[in-house]
């Protein structure tokens, strides 16, 4: 909402996404347009349908809009075709989902070194290593995903999508599967790497607490994005989604009582 497009990490201008047509058609996004600075951790927050997910794969590229643009490290992802979009995601996107998605048969070491592997680079084992080192996990190298906690996963999950020294990193409800302690560890990762390492971090999340990690919270609905707020704490996060849950929920019955007038 604040940075143009040249200067930003990611940047969607006019962005709508359409399902279906005719009576069944769906708004999944309703000609968002905004844009999260380079260095910037933003936290996207809205009600169960708001559109947050998918305003996340259009951002990242995993899904196309139906129309609008959108600029991902200066490129419109509109004139890329599949092989470039891949290269583009693999380079300069990187991704922590709560799933962590971590291979089973690999080690932390080989884990955090696959995207350089995909890309086709040979892994600089100190690189590796320092940013394994960099998520607490320097004696951890050899073990593989079933040897450590959910917080220790995630933290895997942290360094390999940071290794390649994305421009944006997506994290899609990284704290959902975790505890507190492992909450709060995983966050303060993502801060320094918005923080120290000048990456823009965009986080989907219904968590009020890890919103509050974050510079500045955007709230959703209905598929547009309809309020923020600057270095939110959990108190005032919440007061808004409850605000915004009552007001979504006053919309939903306005229209139900439209739509039973038109039949």
């Amino acid at each position: 909402m604040t940075a143009t497009v040249t200067e930003a990490a990611v940047a969607l201008t006019e962005v709508e996404k359409v399902y279906g047509a005719g009576p069944g058609r769906v708004v999944a996004l309703a000609g968002v347009t905004t844009a999260f600075t380079r260095g910037s951790f933003t936290a996207v927050m809205g009600p169960s349908g708001s559109g947050k997910s998918t305003f996340l794969h259009c951002a990242a590229g995993l899904d196309s809009p139906t129309s609008g643009s959108v600029v991902l490290d200066g490129l419109e992802l509109a004139g890329l075709d599949e092989d470039a979009l891949t290269r583009l995601r693999r380079d300069r996107v990187g991704f922590v989902f709560q799933s962590m998605n971590l291979l089973p048969a690999l080690t932390v070491e080989q884990n955090v070194a696959l995207p350089l592997r995909l890309a086709g680079r040979r892994p600089e084992p100190a690189v590796v290593e320092e940013m394994v080192g960099r998520v607490g996990l320097a004696n951890r190298l050899g073990h593989r995903p079933s040897e450590l906690s959910g917080g220790q996963q995630q933290r895997v999950a942290i360094a390999r999508a940071l290794v390649t020294a994305p421009a944006v990193v997506f994290a899609d409800e990284p704290t959902g599967a975790l505890d507190t302690r492992a909450s709060a560890e995983v966050l303060a990762l993502l801060s320094e790497a918005a923080r120290d390492a000048r990456q823009s971090v965009v986080m989907v999340t219904h968590d009020p607490v890890a919103a509050s990690y974050a510079d500045r919270c955007y709230f959703m609905a209905d598929g547009d994005f309809v309020g923020e707020l600057a270095n939110p704490t959990a108190e005032a996060v919440a007061e808004r989604m409850t605000d915004l849950g009552a007001w979504a929920n006053r919309a939903g019955v306005g229209n139900e009582r439209d739509a039973g007038r038109q039949r």
